[in-house]
């Protein structure tokens, strides 16, 4: 064997012994879990699109809970989640209020859009209106949300340690500039415990008052997950990959370099941790929400598991 042929085989050896997951250093920790909106009724996907009333597409309800409100985070927290998922918008009057949707007519009495109505005005409707496992036969969840819509400040009071992904839904500065505010506030004990994802307009805000905060930036995380792709074998990691979440959804994660023990050391390194979510089903993600489905997590995987069912897979772990 010539000199070439020799070097191509050692660096193809070296390669492999550095991407295998079981040389990496074990995981410190069981995966946590990340309750998507709390506990909440969960949809189908079938034929879901952008535009989709999701609470007129829900289960027959197996519990009460409402998403993005006190009892329901509360609910997560007690079945074992590690961080809860809230989405964010910002009130006529400036009060960032608990809520996913654009609009108000899908699961309240009112229509327009909370950037439209003040607190005390969204504070009166009713999050559990529109609710419907039968095509509006019958609404289960109707006068049960009465007074439930909750502000960003009075989570982070009701549970103190707690931490929080801050899904910022609407596209524009003036929410950006709102939750930075909140941020700012707190101490930085408190803050790291936080971190924000989002609309770019707002998120950007973010990043460029706490430009140390801990932000997924959706647009970033392509960048990190196409360049580890190309480049990982060789233990680079992209720039896009740092002080962020990396989010894989399962059945892409056994193509990444090394994963999960070596994965997960590397994104590590740059100060980020590895959060696997469920397939997408068309443009939509889904969470890792039975117990079957999570039988596909390596039992060496130490990060975190995206669910929008953590009472269920909490009591399967």
């Amino acid at each position: 064997m010539t000199a070439l042929p020799r070097l191509l085989l050692l660096l193809a050896v070296s390669t492999v012994l550095a991407n295998v997951s079981a040389l990496a250093p074990p995981p410190t920790q069981a995966p946590r879990l990340l309750a998507h909106r709390g506990v909440h009724q969960t949809f189908t996907t079938e034929g879901l699109t952008g535009s989709s009333c999701t609470a007129r597409m829900i289960f027959e309800p197996t519990h009460g809970y409402l998403e993005n409100t006190l009892p329901s985070i509360g609910a997560a927290f007690d079945a074992g989640a590690a961080v809860v998922e809230l989405d964010l918008h910002r009130t006529a009057d400036g009060h960032l209020v608990v809520l996913h949707d654009a609009t108000l007519d899908c699961r309240t009495e009112a229509t327009g859009t909370p950037e439209e109505h003040t607190l005390a005005e969204l504070r009166g409707l009713d999050l559990g209106y529109g609710y419907t496992a039968d095509d509006g036969i019958t609404h289960p969840l109707r006068g049960t949300g009465v007074g439930l819509m909750v502000t960003l400040p009075e989570v982070l009071a009701n549970f103190p340690e707690g931490s929080f992904l801050l899904d910022l839904k609407g596209n524009n500065v003036q929410l950006g500039e709102a939750v930075a505010d909140v941020l700012q506030d707190l101490p930085d004990v408190d803050r790291a415990r936080h971190s924000v994802t989002g609309a770019p307009r707002a998120v950007d805000v973010v990043t460029a008052r706490l430009p140390d905060h801990r932000v997924i930036d959706r647009r970033k995380l392509k960048s990190c997950l196409y360049g580890y792709l190309a480049l990982g074998w060789s233990g680079y990691v992209p720039a896009a990959c740092a002080n962020t979440w990396v989010i894989v959804p399962i059945n892409y994660a056994p193509y990444l370099w090394g994963f999960p023990r070596r994965f997960e050391e590397r994104m590590g390194r740059v100060g980020s941790d590895v959060v696997l979510m469920g397939p997408p089903v068309g443009p939509h993600s889904t969470g890792i929400d039975g117990v079957e489905q999570a039988r596909r997590i390596p039992t060496d995987f130490g990060g975190y598991v995206w669910t929008n069912r953590v009472e269920v897979l909490a009591e399967g772990w």
